[in-house]
C-alpha cells in the first residue's frame, strides 16, 4: 500500500491464485466496508462522486476488474462466476467484513452472485440501474444486433480516439484526478477488449440468473432505477424500470428507489441518492 493524495485514497494490489493481480484503492476507516463494482468494461473511475462521500463515514473501496484500469487481464472467459470469484477474493483480502456491495449496471449481477456465494459476510446490496434479467429487452434480436455492431465498431473507434472523445463526457463531472484516470484508462483498445470479453457471455449469463436467481434473503437490497428518458429511449427505460420494480418487490428485504433526474448513469447525475442508500444501510 502506498501513500496517496488521490481522491480515492491509497492504492494496493490483491494477488489471485492464478498469479493475476487486482488493483484497488481505499479511503476511510471503520465498517461495514463498502466495496464498489463498476459497469461493463469500466474501471474504478466511475465512483468519484460517491466513494469519497461514503469514506467520510466508513472504509470505502473501489477496484479494477481484470483487464480494466491497473488490474491484470484474465486469459479465461469472463463469465459471471469467474468475475464474481475475483470479487470474492478481493473481499477475503480486505478482511472479514461485513460488507456493503454497490454495483452499477453489469456490476449489479456481479455483486449479487458474489453475495450469494458467501452471504454471512454481506450486510447489504445497492444495485444502481443494474442489468436485470427480468427485462425481456435483453433477450431480443435487436439487442443481439446491437452487440454485433459494437463488436465490429468499437475497436477501430477506440484506436482513433473517438471513443474517449465521446464516451468520457458524462464522467467529467468527477474530481479532476479521477477524470484523468477515467479518460486515460477506460476508453483505450485494451478497455474495449475487456468490455467485449465481458459482453460475449452476457445474454447466457442473464438467462442463467433468470432461471436460477441468487438467494438474497438475508440482507437489505436497494434497487435504484433511473427514471429519466428521451423520446427515443422512453419505451426501453420503461421496460428496465419495470424489471427493477419486479426484482425489488420479489425480495424479502428489497427496496425500490427511483432516481427521477437520472437515466443509466446515476452515479454522475444523482450520486447523493446512492450515498443516501449506503448510509441508510450503515444506519
Amino acid at each position: 500500500m502506498t501513500a496517496s493524495t488521490h481522491t480515492f485514497g491509497t492504492s494496493g494490489f490483491v494477488p489471485l491464485d492464478d498469479g493475476r493481480r487486482l488493483h484497488y484503492m481505499e479511503r476511510g476507516t471503520g465498517g461495514p466496508v463498502v466495496v464498489f463494482e463498476s459497469g461493463m468494461g469500466f474501471s474504478r473511475s466511475t465512483w468519484g462522486l460517491v466513494q469519497p462521500a461514503v469514506a467520510g463515514h466508513v472504509r470505502a473501496v473501489v477496484y479494477d476488474r481484470a483487464g480494466t484500469g491497473r488490474s491484470d487481464p484474465d486469459p479465461r472467459p469472463r463469465t459471471l462466476e469467474r468475475i464474481a470469484g475475483d470479487l470474492g477474493a478481493l473481499l477475503t483480502a480486505l478482511g472479514p467484513g461485513p460488507f456493503i456491495l454497490v454495483g452499477h449496471s453489469w456490476g449489479g449481477p456481479i455483486v449479487r452472485v458474489a453475495a450469494a456465494a458467501d452471504p454471512d459476510r454481506v450486510r447489504g446490496l445497492v444495485l444502481v440501474d443494474q442489468s436485470d434479467e427480468n427485462c425481456d429487452l435483453f433477450f431480443t434480436p435487436a439487442t443481439e444486433k446491437r452487440h454485433r455492431v459494437m463488436r465490429f465498431a468499437l475497436p477501430p473507434v477506440a484506436r482513433l480516439g473517438l471513443y474517449r472523445l465521446l464516451g468520457s463526457k458524462p464522467g467529467r463531472v468527477q474530481p479532476a484526478d479521477v477524470v484523468t484516470d477515467h479518460r486515460a484508462e477506460d476508453f483505450t483498445p485494451r478497455a474495449v477488449g475487456t468490455m467485449l470479453a465481458e459482453m460475449a457471455p452476457f445474454p447466457g449469463e442473464l438467462r442463467g440468473l433468470r432461471d436460477r436467481p441468487p438467494v438474497l434473503d438475508g440482507f437489505d437490497v436497494s434497487v435504484i432505477t433511473g427514471m429519466r428518458s428521451t423520446r427515443l429511449t422512453a419505451s426501453t427505460r420503461k421496460a428496465i424500470t419495470a424489471a427493477h420494480r419486479r426484482t425489488a418487490y420479489a425480495l424479502p428485504n428489497g427496496r425500490l428507489v427511483e432516481a427521477s433526474k437520472s437515466g443509466h448513469l446515476v452515479m454522475f447525475t444523482e450520486p447523493e441518492l446512492i450515498v443516501g442508500e449506503i448510509l441508510r444501510m450503515l444506519g
